[in-house]
């Protein structure tokens, strides 16, 4: 028989519906435990309809009183809530408040080594491993989004042979920013200059602009001249012709590039959700979890970002820090994305989204908790500022905001070579990198199956969450070697530059 619900947690005071549940359906212990199965119960009857993903209490709970999902709280009962209930926004409220002060108890979690296993990728001349063998037209600033794009377009001849795509990335900035911003900026336009995935990048400048290439070279560093090319607009008579040129050039370089077998240690995998509901938690991002402990097993990375949606589990992960400095590190993370929330007049805790809620979250703790699943249960070995790429291998922590593609675009210029991005709601944007859609649930796999590469519904239907993860596990290499997501065989490329201030 199908489990209709689940208690996530022995400690648990609500159970998740995993399907619609009418309103006066029994339930017993049986029904959200498995455990308790052939125990006498007779249980208790819902007071009202529960949609799918959405909970409901399995015993009285008095306003005042923690709400418990994970086994954490995820709030505070907001008036008395009857057995059978259903527990949502209307009667649950967020306890999370303010800068807090916390306290190292380290965990001492570790992630044994399992057995080596290699993808097919690209082995650049500075060392690093890409996933795939594009060409990149990166515009220093907004103002030649169009000529870049009609480079693009010039050119879509070239993605043949080794060559898989020819993309330009279009952004409104690099001029008219004051401070962190143009900082940001020129950070992440380096990153993706550098990028592995990109077997050879056009970098095209304006001439004026705050952020022209002499000053984004500082930035760039060292660098191979026939992987990378620079042109300025204003410098040519006709800066589309002379970027079709370059690029035609670029091409004849990196179409000599073949895929080679490259152990996965070397691969760098990045971690976000979006677009959640209340299964997000259960199937999508424990299976993601199951794969981060995978791949670090076999001396891999990941990265975990959206530092917003840690609130309310940060312990959780601060505790996993493989030592003290990196705790310290992590309280900064978490501490400072709270002041620029408080520095522009916002609530830290305004969240979760309509669609979120909509899902079955009730507050940004549910929202948190279920988040952080994808972190597996490895140590943390690495906590990153925004665009800075990643150092040490294992799970790190990156600063980025909740917003899917400024996130998905920061784990790419940390050096992520694929995204998983897990979704209960389903989005069809990409990122820098391919992006791989994972379904919280099989009705939206089975809608947008043009969207969704990877369904975690069956984690629900019978599929263990350690084979759910293995699957995914292979998956990845496949993608890793080539197989293209959805977004991708779309066409689509999209990159997104964190704002945080003034613009002139």
């Amino acid at each position: 028989m199908k489990q209709t619900c689940i208690r996530i947690h022995p400690k648990d005071t609500v159970a998740v519906a995993l399907q619609p549940l009418s309103g006066n359906t029994r339930i017993t212990a049986a029904d959200y435990d498995r455990a308790a199965a052939g125990t006498e119960d007779c249980g208790f009857l819902l007071n009202e309809d529960i949609p799918a993903g959405h909970k409901f209490a399995l015993r009285d709970i008095p306003r005042g009183t923690a709400v418990i999902k994970y086994g954490e709280p995820i709030g505070i009962a907001a008036e008395d809530i009857p057995q059978g209930a259903h527990v949502h926004t209307h009667n649950l409220k967020t306890a999370l408040d303010g800068v807090l002060t916390y306290t190292y108890h380290p965990t001492h979690p570790a992630v044994a080594p399992t057995e080596e296993a290699f993808f097919q990728g690209y082995r650049r001349s500075d060392g690093k491993a890409g996933v795939r063998n594009e060409l990149w037209i990166i515009p220093t600033v907004g103002c030649v989004n169009d000529v870049a794009a009609a480079i693009a377009r010039r050119t879509q001849d070239l993605a043949a042979g080794s060559i898989d795509a020819v993309v330009s990335f279009s952004h409104p900035y690099g001029c008219s920013q004051m401070g962190e911003d143009q900082e940001n900026t020129r950070k992440i336009l380096a990153d993706l200059i550098h990028h592995p995935n990109a077997g050879g990048v056009l970098v095209l400048g304006l001439g004026c602009e705050n952020s022209n290439i002499e000053v984004l070279k500082d930035y760039i560093g060292e660098y191979d001249p026939e992987r990378i090319r620079f042109l300025n607009a204003q410098d040519c008579e006709d800066e589309i012709e002379e970027g079709v040129c370059l690029l035609r050039s670029l091409a004849e370089y990196a179409g000599k590039a073949k895929r080679e077998p490259i152990s996965c240690s070397e691969l760098v995998i990045g971690m976000k959700c979006g677009g959640s509901d209340g299964l997000s938690g259960i199937t999508a991002n424990p299976t993601v979890g199951g794969f981060s402990d995978l791949l670090i097993s076999k001396g891999g990375t990941t990265i975990l970002t959206e530092v917003p949606e840690m609130f309310g589990a940060e312990t959780l992960l601060m505790n996993r820090c493989e030592d003290e400095a990196l705790f310290g590190q992590t309280v900064q993370l978490i501490n400072d994305f709270k002041n620029y929330f408080t520095s522009h007049g916002q609530s830290i805790y305004e969240n979760p989204s309509p669609g979120n809620k909509k899902g079955g979250i009730s507050t940004l703790e549910d929202k948190s908790l279920g988040c952080t699943q994808k972190s597996g249960s490895a140590p943390v070995k690495g906590v990153l500022s925004y665009g800075e790429p990643v150092k040490n291998r294992g799970l790190n922590l990156l600063s980025a905001p909740g917003n899917d593609l400024v996130a998905s675009t920061a784990l790419a210029a940390s050096g992520a070579q694929i995204v998983l991005f897990t979704t209960g709601r389903g989005t069809p944007f990409a990122s820098p990198v391919p992006t791989v859609k994972i379904s919280s649930n099989t009705p939206l796999y089975e809608k947008k199956k043009n969207w969704i590469d990877f369904n975690c519904g069956a984690l629900l239907e019978g599929t263990s969450l350690s084979d759910l993860s293995g699957q995914l596990f292979d998956y990845v290499l496949r993608v890793a070697g080539g197989e293209q997501v959805k977004s991708e065989a779309a066409g689509f490329h999209d990159m997104a530059i964190f704002k945080q201030g003034v613009t002139l």
